[in-house]
């Protein structure tokens, strides 16, 4: 592990205050201690034996917090449990969070993918399953990172459960 708190040498991602009007509670806090153990989201998420991805959708509201997971955070993060999972005993409030169209690039740019390939996809869904849509519920998500002779290349799973529409 470097000195960066993550394996890849980068700086660890900290919170855009700008966004904190539509946070929870519990983002401010989760962030701060986050920044200041610098600690990344890989390093975090092996702590709590979860992906990247749920660890972060944690810190952003976007996810619930078992109670192994609040008392895991409380530990890794060195913080009070009773706080964490009193600010983390809501429900989520998924999207609120996010403007439509994005305007941060890369967040943006993950829109635009959808915008370009989204029927693609769609159409090529339905000939594998049939008519139905992908869960975002019954879901996993997780990002990797290849590297060849032309440079990085960002993976992005996507693993949802395929709901076939039901006849009423």
């Amino acid at each position: 592990m470097s000195a960066s708190g993550t394996s890849s040498g980068h700086p660890i991602a900290t919170l855009d205050t700008s966004i904190v009007p539509r946070l929870p509670s519990s983002s401010p806090t989760l962030f701060e201690a986050k920044k200041n153990k610098n600690l990344s989201f890989e390093t975090i998420a092996k702590a709590l034996g979860r992906e990247e991805v749920a660890v972060a959708a944690l810190f952003y509201g976007q996810a619930r917090a078992s109670p192994e997971d609040v008392k895991n955070l409380a530990k890794v993060l060195e913080l009070d449990e009773s706080l964490l999972e009193s600010q983390l005993s809501g429900y989520p409030d998924r999207g609120r969070q996010m403007e439509m169209p994005p305007r941060e690039p890369l967040v943006y740019r993950l829109y635009e993918i959808v915008q370009n390939y989204g029927y693609a996809y769609k159409a090529i869904l339905n000939e594998k399953f049939g008519d139905g849509i992908m869960s975002a519920i019954s879901f996993s998500t997780k990002v990797e990172k290849e590297t060849d002779e032309k440079g990085d290349w960002a993976v992005i799973t996507l693993r949802g459960k395929w709901l076939p529409y039901s006849r009423f």
